[in-house]
């Protein structure tokens, strides 16, 4: 074999791997991972994959403190369950004193085999305060589940988590930058 040959093999070999490394590392995250604080919010989670080879028949999402009034998009083939809890700060939403507020949102009923992608879509009202928010998932699958729950504490970076949570940057509007900000 000639030396060229062989350079290819392993630049595809070694190009191959790190493909399937990034899929091993893959975990959900949110499609726009900034907004501006207290706005209204479109939360769609990217699922990449489910439990090694088991389909995911469940995705639970818990909704960070703050978010207010969350509600998911319809997915046909799928049941959507939404828990509400009792809140220790109520708040105003149209004229009228919200005491009880959604803290947790199911899709299950429905297979999502692993060779497929999906989303997952929320809305909401976000918190007023800048800083980072994150949301919690499990998918569940027909074999094992996972929790993506993890939250970097002190100077601990997201990346090096192994099962992180969904990250949100909330920013002031005038920290907004126009021409990267989707």
């Amino acid at each position: 074999m000639n030396q060229k040959k062989q350079i290819v093999i392993k630049a595809t070999t070694f190009l191959m791997g790190m493909v399937f490394a990034v899929i091993a590392q893959a975990h959900i995250v949110l499609l726009h991972q900034t907004a501006e604080v207290g706005s209204n919010y479109k939360a769609v989670f990217k699922v990449g994959h489910g439990c090694g080879d088991s389909p995911i028949t469940k995705i639970v999402i818990s909704i960070p403190d703050g978010v207010q009034g969350a509600k998911p998009m319809v997915k046909p083939g799928w049941n959507i369950l939404i828990k509400k809890d009792l809140l220790s700060k109520p708040y105003i939403s149209h004229g009228k004193t919200i005491t009880k507020d959604t803290t947790e949102i199911i899709w299950e009923g429905h297979l999502l085999p692993n060779d497929f992608y999906d989303e997952f879509v929320i809305v909401g009202k976000l918190p007023d305060q800048a800083g980072k928010i994150y949301w919690k998932v499990t998918q569940v699958c027909e074999k094992g589940s996972i929790e993506w729950s993890e939250v970097p504490k002190g100077h601990q970076q997201l990346q090096n988590l192994q099962f992180p949570a969904a990250e949100l940057l909330l920013i002031k509007p005038d920290q907004i930058d126009h021409q990267h900000y989707h």
